[in-house]
């Protein structure tokens, strides 16, 4: 099975099925050395940069962000 279809799978739980998933996720990324976690973000922002590259997703600006952020924790 691929990510696609794992995420499809995960997205089709209950709520709390999808939390419990969403913990023991995070918890299993504890284990990772600081080189791990490093090579890991790297991969993920070289992924997100050929997404702008290539136009699939547009960047939104850092105020919009934070403005966004600050409404949803009121």
């Amino acid at each position: 099975m691929d990510l696609t279809a794992i995420e499809q799978e995960a997205l089709n739980l209950s709520p709390e099925d999808r939390a419990k998933l969403a913990q023991k996720l995070l918890l299993s990324l504890e284990s990772l050395s600081e080189e791990q976690i490093r090579e890991s973000w790297l991969i993920e922002a070289e992924r997100r940069a050929r997404e702008i590259d290539r136009g699939e997703v547009q960047p939104i600006p850092a105020e919009e962000v934070r403005r966004k952020a600050r409404a949803l924790l009121r």
